[in-house]
């Protein structure tokens, strides 16, 4: 299984926005076929630090979430509403659960 694990911070005054943004992300990736677990966690102390925990079959998975339409449209919600430098995407291999 591989997981990618992206941590970012949302421009203030864009919380609403990046919500429903990555709300729209998330559920078109939990249909993809390669994709076993999709979660959105909010920070307790900061309500504009995200982390999104992905897990995919394999990196050809990955791959095909990449290039997926709706991707696309959440690499430009990224660029509206992510405060810019602030995104760190991990990818890496789950070793067990």
């Amino acid at each position: 299984m591989i997981t990618l694990t992206v941590s970012l911070q949302v421009v203030p005054g864009e919380l609403a926005g990046f919500v429903e943004a990555i709300r729209v992300n998330a559920e078109a990736s939990a249909r993809e076929p390669g994709c076993r677990f999709f979660d959105v966690c909010q920070g307790l102390e900061d309500d504009h630090h995200f982390v999104l925990h992905e897990h995919y079959v394999d990196e050809a998975a990955v791959e095909a979430h990449r290039s997926a339409p709706h991707f696309k449209v959440w690499r430009a919600a990224v660029a509206a509403y992510v405060v810019p430098g602030s995104q760190v995407n991990t990818l890496g291999r789950q070793l067990f659960t």
